[in-house]
């Protein structure tokens, strides 16, 4: 078999090079709704609760025990900065857990509408074998109350044999 040179310039298609496929690589166009469930998932564990909750602590220790010039918030203010660090959280919190929840809707849609069509396939060849079991049945019955014996059998073989004997071999509509 002879090898081929390497096509290159305008005789290779664009993105082929001496054969070998070369992709270049495209960004996820769902980045973002993964990085929205990654965040909804991560919100909703206690390790986030738990690490929230020593930041807030943390927070207004220093902020009430540090030397006064330390201090970024003031506590007769009732922690503003603090308040608003929060506030800005939840904020985006709420919008990108329901971006996640929608994402998660639409794969549940996708999911019933596949269990809908596997349940509308199986239904239809259970029937198909019900209607083949009865017929099976039928057949069976049909064979049962038709069951030829030696004797029917013998008597028809004759009867064939007797119209085959008077039948007239001249005629030649009725040759074999």
């Amino acid at each position: 078999m002879m090898a081929r040179a390497p096509k290159s310039g305008f005789e290779a298609p664009r993105g082929r090079r001496t054969g070998v496929l070369v992709r270049t690589p495209q960004p996820s166009r769902d980045r973002f709704g993964r990085f929205t469930e990654w965040i909804a998932r991560a919100m909703g564990t206690p390790a986030f609760l738990l690490i929230l909750t020593l930041f807030c602590v943390a927070w207004i220790v220093w902020n009430t025990v540090a030397p006064g010039s330390l201090r970024f918030d003031d506590a007769a203010l009732g922690f503003t900065a603090l308040t608003l660090m929060l506030s800005l959280q939840a904020s985006y919190a709420a919008p990108l857990i329901l971006l996640a929840q929608n994402r998660q809707d639409d794969r549940d849609r996708v999911q019933i509408e596949q269990d809908r069509q596997r349940a509308e396939r199986n239904l239809a060849d259970t029937e198909y074998l019900a209607r083949e079991v009865v017929a099976l049945r039928m057949a069976l019955t049909d064979m049962q109350s038709e069951t030829v014996t030696r004797d029917v059998l013998r008597q028809e073989l004759r009867a064939l044999l007797k119209e085959w004997d008077e039948r007239d071999p001249t005629s030649s509509d009725e040759r074999p």
